[in-house]
């Protein structure tokens, strides 16, 4: 978290200015002040063309921004730049501030274009969730849809929504009620009509634009971020862990935002698929030896709405190396290869928790072992399924599983 600005802080090296698609008229005083005292400002050919003829120097901003900004900063002292909306909104000033301290970052923001699709369509902004496409695939949208739900969808260009619908339409969410916002505030704003996911499938006419989802559950759709989704939710050769023993571990491990899991033994990818569907800003990284299961695990992801999910395919320990330090580790295979418990205990952050399966003896003498020199708890989970016995129904246990569950000091 960034102090205070204090007197010894250094002085501001960017400004942000948020405008919005009517331009000029839209800014605030602070704005234009900033833009009119300005030497220099940045941003889009768009957004360079909504502003009257300044005294400025107007520069592109470079694309990729973040490997050039060290160098954009260095040669335009009191540098200017221009942002959509709300900067601090999936948008270019917290990005900025970030790199480079907000001390060193002032921001005046404009009206978000959340707030003028909420203000359009008479939505509560608290009661809406916000997904940004711009730089994620379609598929991220699924993992926030909730029956009934809302969501502001950030467009990376017109052809985003028609790709949502389409997304939704396979994933069980084509009854969703869409509308597309265009411009909003601007000369050129056009709202469509609400209409279903299975029946958007045009693109916007304009690449400024929102959509706005209500969505509609229908058969085989996925919902919730709370872990322990059906088993069936998943594609799978059988290698996954099941949704009692999911929900128990990731009770654990407890994701959080930033935090980093590594799934180890990832299998159909469940782990860590669930810890970032948990929170959306939760990383996770699933280490699979397996090939095919590796690929499994990416279209799981996807289909359930974490299409970031990092797969890598390698055994553990090895492929752990080079891997940020985890604040979390579930080992669901691979438990007794050589140098793995050491190595997730000394790569663990410290308050970081573990979670590690077992259903051998081998495997459970080794937690057993571990646990008596480093404390947590080891727990027994035998689960019974009700399945047919004939014309009868009878109780069919599955392999029962120890589970060492702990936090490094």
């Amino acid at each position: 978290m960034n102090s205070p600005a204090s007197t010894s802080d250094p002085p501001v090296q960017i400004t942000v200015v948020g405008i919005g698609a009517e331009g000029w008229r839209s800014l605030t005083e602070d704005a234009r002040d900033a833009l009119t005292e300005a030497t220099a400002i940045a941003g889009s050919a768009r957004q360079l063309g909504l502003l009257p003829d300044l005294a400025a120097r107007q520069v592109r901003l470079p694309s990729p921004l973040l490997e050039h900004l060290d160098e954009l900063v260095r040669e335009i002292p009191g540098l200017c730049v221009l942002a959509s909306g709300d900067p601090t909104l999936h948008g270019i000033g917290a990005t900025l501030a970030r790199r480079l301290g907000a001390a060193a970052v002032r921001i005046v923001p404009g009206v978000s274009s959340v707030a003028l699709a909420c203000a359009r369509l008479g939505w509560p902004q608290h009661e809406i969730t916000v997904v940004s496409l711009v730089s994620q695939r379609p598929e991220a949208t699924l993992a926030a849809l909730q029956p009934g739900g809302r969501l502001i969808v950030l467009c990376r260009d017109r052809h985003t929504p028609p790709a949502v619908a389409r997304v939704l339409t396979d994933r069980g969410w084509g009854a969703s009620e869409l509308i597309v916002l265009e411009q909003l505030s601007g000369p050129a704003e056009r709202i469509g009509r609400p209409r279903q996911a299975t029946e958007l499938t045009a693109a916007a006419e304009q690449d400024l634009c929102l959509l706005a989802i209500t969505a509609r559950q229908g058969r085989g759709a996925v919902a919730g971020r709370t872990a322990g989704l059906p088993d069936s939710a998943y594609e799978t050769d059988g290698q996954v862990t099941r949704r009692e023993l999911r929900a128990l571990a990731l009770a654990v491990l407890r994701p959080g935002p930033g935090q980093v899991l590594w799934d180890i033994g990832a299998g159909s990818g469940s782990i860590g698929i669930e810890w970032m569907r948990a929170d959306p800003l939760a990383r996770a990284v699933a280490i699979e030896a397996r090939p095919d299961r590796a690929c499994r695990a990416c279209r799981n992801a996807a289909a359930l709405g974490v299409p970031d999910l990092q797969v890598i395919t390698g055994s553990a320990p090895a492929a752990l190396a080079g891997l940020p330090d985890p604040d979390a580790v579930f080992i669901g295979g691979g438990l007794t290869a050589d140098g793995m418990l050491p190595t997730c205990w000394q790569r663990l952050r410290p308050g970081g928790r573990l979670v590690a399966h077992a259903v051998t003896i081998e495997s459970e003498t080794l937690l057993h072992s571990w646990q008596q020199e480093h404390g947590g708890e080891l727990v027994k989970v035998a689960v019974s399924y009700a399945e047919p016995l004939g014309s009868f129904t009878a109780w069919r246990p599955a392999l029962a599983v120890t589970q060492w569950q702990v936090t490094r000091p």
